[in-house]
Formats: structure tokens, C-alpha cells, sequence
């Protein structure tokens, strides 16, 4: 209903599926365009390079962005080839034009994603944007970035915190202040807090109700090959 695609824990698959997603929108005589997100670390992958020649070919209605927010977990973005040239950069041997842009300054990202916007619905293709930012916390609950990198290394990250910055600007505009800040973060808490409720109430993985072993099986071949066939009559179901 919200056009939102779930991504899966394969680094970069929803770069192509994206890519897809917009030249079907196009093939069906839609103005629909499409937009997907991956790290630095996953520009090393091959379904990046795939999804970037398939957005110049067709000419696919869809923004690419790279997050370089320095680390790919433990891997920081050097590795990934983040010094010898901006991730941006890779955009343009495949005559993508291409943006490189403060990730932390809103009203920047904004002004290039609304430009690669009226690029795509213009029928001009597709935009790489890198945006340059950094993950201050862990990678996920299993990272303790503590073990490669300077564990108050964040502090010296130069380019702030984006919503203490947009919050700045706009109170120096006259257009914002405290009051209203606080007002909407507590409203905000408060929507996390009914939408976390609402999840719960379909269920959780410690207290249930749980899928069935054998959906694992489904909606994934039209017809299961010999091997999968195998694994479900191992597991009996």
C-alpha cells in the first residue's frame, strides 16, 4: 500500500531490486520512482556495479544512495576504497550524474534528494548520492565498536548532529524554538511508544505466536528443487 519494500540481510540486494522496482514503474506507464539505501562498505559488492549498469542503460527512475557513514562494522571505509576516491565518484563511469553531500545538514540532503527526484519523474534517469555521515553507536546489538576504533571517537566527528543543527538553524530563522522542540519529541516518544504496543500485540519471538516450521519453506520456488525437497522431509514437515 506504501510502496515500502522489506530488504533483506544480503548486503546490496535492494540495489537492483530497486532499480527493477522503477523500470517496472516505467514499463506500466506509472510516474512512480523509486530510492534505496546502503552503506560504504557494501559499494564492494557486485550487485552495486550490476544495479548501477542497469540504472544508465534504462534509464531507471531511481536515486541510489550510498550512506558513508565511515564504517562498514569493523571495516572502516578506506577499505571499501573510500580513499582513493569518493564513493560519489563511482557514479560517473557509469554516466550517472552524481552527488556528494553533507549527511548531517537536512536541508542539503533534502535539496539534492528533491533533485534527483525531478530528474527521475522528468524521465532523465537515475542519481547516485553519497552521504556523508558517521554511526557514533554499534553497528547492531552484537558490535562493540570499542574493539576498532576509539571508543570517544564520535566527539570529533566535525559535522554535528543533524537534528541539533536543523533545530539551531531554524530558532535562528525565528521559525522554531525550545518550546516546540520539546513538545514534539514528546509527542514523538509517545507515537513509538503506541506503535511498539501495536507490534507486540501480533506477537513476539520469546512469547509467540510463532510461524509454523514448514512457512519456512514457502513462497520462495514455484517448484522446490530435489535439495530443498530434502531438507523438509529431514526436518518432517
Amino acid at each position: 500500500e506504501g510502496n515500502f519494500f522489506s530488504i533483506s540481510g544480503n548486503l546490496c540486494t535492494q540495489y537492483p531490486q530497486a532499480v527493477g522496482w522503477a523500470m517496472a514503474s516505467v514499463a506500466k506507464g506509472e510516474t512512480a520512482i523509486a530510492a534505496s539505501w546502503i552503506g560504504d562498505g557494501t559499494t564492494a559488492e557486485g550487485d552495486f556495479h550490476a544495479a548501477l549498469t542497469l540504472a544508465s542503460v534504462y534509464r531507471a527512475p531511481v536515486i541510489l544512495n550510498v550512506v558513508n557513514n565511515q564504517w562498514a562494522i569493523s571495516s572502516f571505509a578506506g577499505i571499501a576504497g573510500g580513499e582513493q576516491a569518493s564513493f560519489a565518484a563511482r557514479g560517473i563511469g557509469y554516466g550517472l550524474p552524481t552527488l556528494r553531500v553533507d549527511g548531517n545538514d537536512y536541508l542539503a540532503v533534502f535539496a539534492a534528494t528533491k533533485w534527483a527526484s525531478e530528474r527521475a519523474r522528468a524521465g532523465l534517469g537515475a542519481t547516485l548520492i553519497e552521504l556523508v555521515t558517521y554511526r557514533g553507536e554499534s553497528h547492531s546489538t552484537s558490535d562493540d565498536p570499542g574493539k576498532y576504533r576509539p571508543k570517544d571517537e564520535w566527539k570529533s566527528w566535525p559535522l554535528g548532529d543533524p537534528i541539533a543543527r536543523l533545530k539551531t538553524h531554524l530558532i535562528a530563522l525565528g521559525a522554531w524554538d525550545d518550546k516546540r522542540q520539546d513538545e514534539m519529541q514528546q509527542h514523538q516518544a509517545e507515537d513509538v511508544r503506541l506503535a511498539y504496543k501495536q507490534a507486540e500485540s501480533f506477537g513476539t519471538l520469546r512469547e509467540g505466536p510463532l510461524s509454523p516450521v514448514a512457512s519456512i519453506f514457502d513462497d520462495v520456488y514455484v517448484e522446490q528443487p530435489w535439495h530443498i525437497r530434502r531438507q523438509r522431509q529431514d526436518l518432517g514437515v
